[in-house]
């Protein structure tokens, strides 16, 4: 475990790529902390229920991931579009998708997301612009650099951003895709989450010794490596790479260098597997992004404790509809199993 980067000691790089010099503070920071605090909140809520055994899917959580998802959603535009991966939660949430249909399709309710067919590794809201997630390792890259072409040959002003861990930039498809966006100069924004493992296995025997952004040069794009639970920092990439897109300037991959909390499927800790040490987790939960924020946020006056406890009981409040929305629910009639299966020729 020689090179598991410990918190705080990402040193950020930039390949080609001036992050936004935009002012970072007041509502935008008051913002970014909710959406991490409302993410937190689901999935912490997500893990309490699941031991009751009425959600069947597997889940898989980002806890200690929330950062990404809200810094780059919130630069992203309502025809701007998302595409995600099996840990899928926080892009769904931050890109303004809706929190009942999510917790329905948990359920397998006919009122889900996905009409309960799915589970929290397929889930798709188009009027948010959430174009779906996939449990298969890097394949919805592509799909989302298709999506940015098929823009760019119809005319149309929308931004592709593509969530996906470290595991994925060991496939074929994350290389092909990355080619192509920057071969078409396509409006994609790469948004990897380095969590360090891809399961079990750390990246430090899957991969040399070099930040995955250093593989955006190669392709002839710009990139970034930054710290994933800094949220500041992750806004200021994505504002720049968001906008390049927008100006017609090209694709950018940003790594957030970040950590996730639970298991790799599933609510529970697993630190009795014995693949990361008690120690390395200790240190990174010790950089939670949420409690960064809210230290930094509270010194600088952007926050105060009465608006955070405001927060708390929103959230709280909208939760509790959620899963009541949820258990009151349907089940997806059976002969709706045949559904969505091919396109509809019409």
């Amino acid at each position: 475990m020689n090179r598991i980067r410990q918190p705080r000691d990402v040193e950020p790089r930039f390949f080609g790529l001036a992050p936004t010099q935009a002012s970072f503070e007041g509502a935008v920071a008051t913002a970014m902390f909710r959406e991490m605090l409302r993410i937190r909140r689901v999935e912490e809520r997500i893990g309490e229920r699941y031991a009751e055994q009425e959600m069947r899917c597997p889940t898989h959580l980002c806890i200690g991931q929330e950062a990404p998802s809200a810094a780059v959603c919130a630069h992203l535009r309502p025809q701007d579009l998302v595409f995600s991966n099996h840990r899928s939660h926080g892009h769904y949430l931050a890109k303004g998708a809706n929190l009942n249909a999510m917790i329905a399709e948990l359920y397998g309710r006919a009122t889900g997301c996905a009409a309960g067919k799915g589970g929290s590794q397929h889930l798709i809201d188009l009027d948010a612009g959430f174009m779906g997630s996939a449990p298969i390792l890097a394949s919805t890259i592509s799909v989302g650099v298709g999506a940015a072409w098929a823009a760019k040959l119809d005319g149309r002003d929308e931004v592709s951003a593509i969530f996906f861990g470290d595991g994925a930039t060991e496939e074929g498809t994350f290389h092909e895709a990355m080619n192509y966006a920057s071969v078409a100069c396509l409006p994609v924004v790469f948004v990897c989450e380095n969590n360090l493992y891809s399961v079990h296995s750390e990246l430090d025997i899957r991969q040399p010794p070099r930040p995955v952004a250093a593989l955006a040069p190669a392709h002839g794009m710009r990139a970034a490596v930054v710290d994933g639970n800094d949220v500041e920092a992750v806004w200021k990439a994505a504002g720049t790479a968001v906008a390049h897109a927008i100006l017609g300037e090209g694709p950018t991959l940003i790594e957030c260098v970040t950590y996730r909390w639970r298991e790799h499927c599933g609510p529970n800790e697993d630190l009795n597997l014995g693949y990361r040490s008690i120690d390395e987790f200790s240190q990174w939960q010790q950089d939670d992004p949420l409690e960064r924020s809210r230290s930094a946020f509270l010194a600088a006056g952007w926050l105060n404790e009465n608006v955070i406890s405001t927060m708390e009981q929103e959230i709280s409040e909208e939760l509790d509809s959620a899963f009541d929305f949820a258990i009151q629910s349907p089940f997806p009639d059976p002969r709706e199993l045949a559904t969505h299966v091919f396109p509809d020729p019409s």
